[in-house]
């Protein structure tokens, strides 16, 4: 235990420590929904236990494909098994109920499709210039995508697909390459929008183009939390006294709009620190990927700051009406236990992976750890 103290990330630590109580504090000025806040108390408590539990443990086995796969297959056939015996919550037959609490499986599939790909782009970075693996590698999230989408979950879906697109430009794709994938996602976009999207969906994006064309109806939401946020002014109402949530005018003010509820009882002051501590959070990240012990390690530490980062922005934005609302929870900050666990979990295996990590990058490729295939 001295060891993995000596070893911890205290800086990264750190950061995510004040967007956790953030949360935390904003959920007890609830009024009566106060057990949003034991519930959330309880599930960062198993979310410290599974980041210490899995930091001890030696990660390294994630370099071996036949891991990967497993774990690849057993998240396709999570998403399968919700759309046959999920729970339909708000349109969506996203989650698992088991009574006392509920699982939304997309949440972990983020974190192992990111393991997927830090796989296959680490072994092939420098023959990433032929097609055929780049349509390999859309493949594998081919599949998750689709299933999400069949819920529907458009948020998850694209966040699915922004982090194929992220990885694969940090692999080293060519400018064909880019501009094959931009024609590919807008036809995608036409055909999903003639055929996939919902009308709720729909309704959404019209919304985030003009947001008040309809404020009491489909844009009500979106222009709820932006009252929230500017009422909040520079030093906030105080702890307690956001009007917005205690009276329920603001939608989903413990999970999509926790930022706007922190925001009108802590102002810009407030905002300015979370936001800071999210900077300090991806730095960190930022800086273990670039001493990972190999391109799998590099891979992955990118991939989930990826993901962060794509949650903190469509979360932010959509908050403060520059974003639609898509139903993306802000990490370590929105109330929930899946998508607590998601991020632990990778925030343990990172923590994992720094215990092996050089003080440099490896730059010869072939040095690429024999005996993990």
């Amino acid at each position: 235990m001295r060891r993995l103290t000596q070893q911890m990330d205290w800086i990264l630590i750190a950061a995510i420590i004040p967007i956790v109580l953030g949360g935390l504090a904003t959920m007890t000025s609830f009024g009566s929904q106060a057990g949003f806040f034991l519930r959330q108390s309880m599930w960062i408590g198993v979310g410290i236990l599974v980041v210490i539990s899995i930091a001890r443990s030696d990660m390294r086995f994630l370099r071996d494909s036949r891991y990967i796969m497993l774990f690849y297959i057993g998240s396709v056939f999570l998403l399968m098994a919700v759309l046959v015996v999920g729970r339909t919550v708000k349109g969506a037959k996203s989650w698992f109920s088991f009574g006392f609490f509920s699982f939304e499986p997309a949440d972990i599939v983020k974190l192992l499709v990111i393991m997927v790909l830090a796989k296959y782009f680490a072994r092939r970075h420098v023959e990433i210039a032929r097609i055929k693996h780049l349509l390999v590698s859309a493949l594998y999230v081919f599949f998750p995508i689709a299933l999400i989408m069949l819920q529907p979950d458009f948020g998850s879906a694209l966040v699915i697909g922004g982090l194929w697109l992220g990885m694969a430009l940090m692999a080293g794709i060519s400018k064909k390459q880019i501009l094959f994938i931009t024609a590919g996602l807008v036809v995608l976009f036409a055909l999903a929008w003639l055929f996939v999207f919902k009308p709720y969906q729909k309704a959404r994006i019209q919304t985030f183009i003009n947001p008040t064309a309809d404020i009491r109806g489909r844009g009500y939401n979106a222009y709820q939390s932006v009252i929230a946020v500017g009422s909040g002014g520079f030093w906030g109402k105080g702890l307690g006294y956001g009007t917005q949530s205690r009276l329920h005018y603001l939608p989903e003010y413990q999970t999509d709009f926790i930022f706007a509820a922190f925001a009108e009882e802590w102002g810009f002051v407030g905002t300015l620190i979370v936001i800071a501590c999210f900077i300090v959070v991806l730095w960190r990240l930022l800086v273990h990927a670039q001493r990972g012990a190999s391109n799998f390690e590099t891979l992955f530490c990118a991939g989930y700051a990826m993901l962060l980062f794509g949650h903190v922005m469509v979360n932010i934005g959509m908050n403060i009406g520059i974003m639609p609302v898509t139903g993306i929870p802000l990490p370590f900050m929105s109330y929930g236990g899946s998508h607590i666990l998601g991020e632990c979990i990778g925030l343990g295996i990172i923590l994992s992976m720094a215990k092996y990590e050089r003080a440099t990058h490896p730059d010869d490729s072939n040095n690429e750890f024999v005996g993990y295939a």
